[in-house]
């Protein structure tokens, strides 16, 4: 499903018995105090890593750098990194200079297998902070998706075996969460980066259907399209009528706790390609509308962290899958059809079809008796103009949920803000004709969409996270980012 990270991840207490390391990264703050580890390394070096800062090749400021070659005992490379000053690292520092790192180590790789990374002294960022960051950027840093190149390019990369010890002695609790994050992470760019025509509806049931194998606490049921005819998802069976793919509604179920105890739920946008339907989207960027299955493959990857940390709590994955195309048989605006829940909905533009998919999965999820849900989709181009690419959306029928989320967020720097929902935003749902329009106009897009959602999670806590801005990048840097992997884990990691 996804592949394993490059680096393979260890804790120790101290760098003092580095002896065979092949490398060790080594932070110094721009106050220039050597920390018991750098003067370890600077007794190695010979006093080296000392006239550095005294001739000003190394200032300590961020990313400031320098590559020691050592030719006595210890690691044979030392490389110092400059953290800035240490009361104002925060987190976008901490990955700037893991990654400049990095790419200092790729740039010399020779036989290097082992690595040493100490964290820096900070007062703004712990041990546990900064493991996940560190974990989650250089993670990134060893992803590529070049599998479909005839030959796949040369990233200059460690080789294959090469580990990273992360010397932290606070912050062992936190090895075994950023691993599972960073590789679910990974898991979730894989499933976006995929092409429309590899990852359908039904590739995604296999992905289900071969994580529930790995484990005894998980089940996967894959609802096909006559089963959802009968259970009258008529609403999400209008999305796909125009594709040759067949919709899929993919249920996953982990047991980690007590069966009677109330599973915490994740709904997942799983629209494996979206050309808008009738309502035919642009040509120009239209191939990144691939990546309009980022909110089911964050869920997914999720659901994998929950798998491979073992957390004792119960958790159900929905995704809502299907391929949204324009054919002789495909929707119409102006088409009314039937929810699950038995209300009507006026498709006026079927490119807001993400919606439409939801409802049904949202009111599907009201069987389980949840004590929360939370669903996940790139949901509207709106969402981008208020929050731009930095921050996801959340909006709430539980104003307390909706905040617990954000500091969720913050504590996993997967950041997300929390947009107003109300029965003001409602009022732009009216029909003539049926229960609710699907679109409420251009004014408040994102509101009014999840106002939409609102409708069809009454009876349980329930949040919508609008990931349109986060999910993915574009130009020369095009790829899924695998957020809002690390808010979801933590989450659920909460929840345990």
């Amino acid at each position: 499903m996804y592949l394993e990270p490059k680096l393979k991840y260890s804790h120790s207490n101290t760098i003092a018995d580095f002896g065979d390391a092949c490398s060790a990264i080594l932070p110094l703050a721009a106050d220039q105090h050597l920390t018991p580890s750098l003067q370890i390394a600077d007794t190695l070096l010979g006093g080296a890593i000392s006239a550095a800062i005294a001739s000003g090749d190394l200032t300590g400021k961020l990313k400031n750098q320098h590559l020691f070659l050592n030719s006595t005992s210890g690691p044979k490379r030392i490389l110092v990194v400059g953290t800035g000053a240490s009361e104002k690292l925060n987190d976008s520092k901490c990955r700037q200079l893991h990654k400049a790192a990095w790419s200092a180590l790729k740039a010399n790789p020779g036989q290097r297998v082992h690595n040493e990374l100490c964290l820096a002294q900070s007062s703004s960022l712990n041990q546990a902070d900064q493991t996940r960051l560190a974990i989650e950027t250089l993670t990134k840093s060893q992803y590529s998706f070049d599998q479909f190149k005839s030959k796949s390019q040369d990233h200059n990369e460690a080789p294959a075996k090469a580990d990273m010890v992360i010397v932290a002695p606070e912050a062992e609790g936190q090895l075994k969460q950023s691993i599972a994050t960073a590789a679910a992470m990974d898991m979730c760019r894989d499933l976006g980066n995929l092409p429309g025509n590899i990852c359908t509806p039904s590739y995604l049931a296999e992905q289900a259907i071969a994580m529930a194998a790995t484990s005894p606490k998980v089940q996967a049921d894959i609802i096909e399209e006559d089963s959802m005819a009968e259970l009258g998802m008529h609403c999400l069976l209008s999305v796909g009528k125009g594709s040759n793919e067949a919709s899929k509604l993919i249920i996953l179920k982990y047991q980690g706790a007590a069966e009677a105890t109330a599973p915490h739920v994740l709904v997942g946008k799983g629209i494996t390609f979206d050309t808008g339907g009738i309502s035919l989207k642009p040509g120009a960027s239209m191939d990144e509308m691939k990546y309009d299955m980022c909110g089911a493959a964050s869920v997914l990857a999720a659901m994998q962290a929950v798998i491979d940390m073992a957390l004792p709590v119960n958790v159900v994955a929905i995704v809502a899958s299907a391929e949204n195309m324009p054919a002789g048989n495909a929707t119409k605006p102006g088409d009314i059809v039937t929810t699950m829940s038995g209300k009507t909905v006026e498709i006026l533009n079927t490119d807001a079809e993400g919606r439409l998919v939801l409802c049904d999965a949202l009111t599907y999820a009201e069987r389980f008796n949840p004590a929360s849900v939370v669903d996940v989709a790139t949901l509207t181009g709106a969402c981008i103009i208020a929050l731009g690419h930095h921050t996801s959306a959340v909006l709430s029928n539980d104003d307390e949920f909706a905040q617990e989320l954000m500091a969720t967020g913050k504590q996993a720097f997967d950041t997300a803000w929390q947009l107003p929902i109300g029965d003001a935003y409602q009022e732009q749902l009216s029909s003539n004709f049926a229960d609710m329009a699907n679109i409420g106009g251009r004014p408040a897009g994102t509101i009014t969409a999840a106002c939409f959602l609102a409708r069809f999670a009454e009876s349980y806590k329930w949040a919508h996270i609008d990931i349109a801005g986060t999910a993915w990048t574009s130009g020369k840097a095009k790829g899924a980012t695998g957020r809002c992997v690390p808010l979801l884990v933590q989450h659920l990691i909460n929840q345990a």
